[in-house]
């Protein structure tokens, strides 16, 4: 995870809020269409969108596996989902925390999709 420094246009007056919602799921709709003109929000909000697409389908595989598995084994990597889950929690209070301080978690592989749109 690297940082980068982006140029914004113009900040918001409630930019912290805005960033907080647009690292949590679907709440990130808002600062995307309420704040056309912030570039740096909208990249905040297109990265917690594709962010929340990649925990949706990396959740409904690994759920797939859990269930073809047998009980022990499915049990064992509940567990682990559990501590994946918890990290992806902490992934997303990082990725505010930097946004708010005026930062851009840059995530290999997930980060550069929110640039496409």
């Amino acid at each position: 995870m690297v940082d980068a420094t982006p140029g914004t246009s113009r900040p918001s007056n409630n930019r912290n809020l805005m960033i907080l919602l647009s690292y949590l799921w679907p709440l990130a709709l808002i600062p995307l269409v309420v704040h056309k003109d912030d570039r740096d929000l909208q990249w905040h909000a297109k990265h917690g969108l594709v962010l929340a697409v990649a925990e949706l389908v990396f959740s409904i595989g690994y759920q797939f596996i859990l269930f073809a598995l047998p009980f022990l084994l499915g049990f064992v990597l509940g567990l682990l989902g559990l501590v994946i889950g918890m990290g992806m929690v902490l992934l997303h209070i990082f990725a505010i925390i930097k946004g708010i301080n005026g930062q851009r978690l840059i995530i290999p592989g997930v980060s550069q999709y929110a640039d496409r749109f």
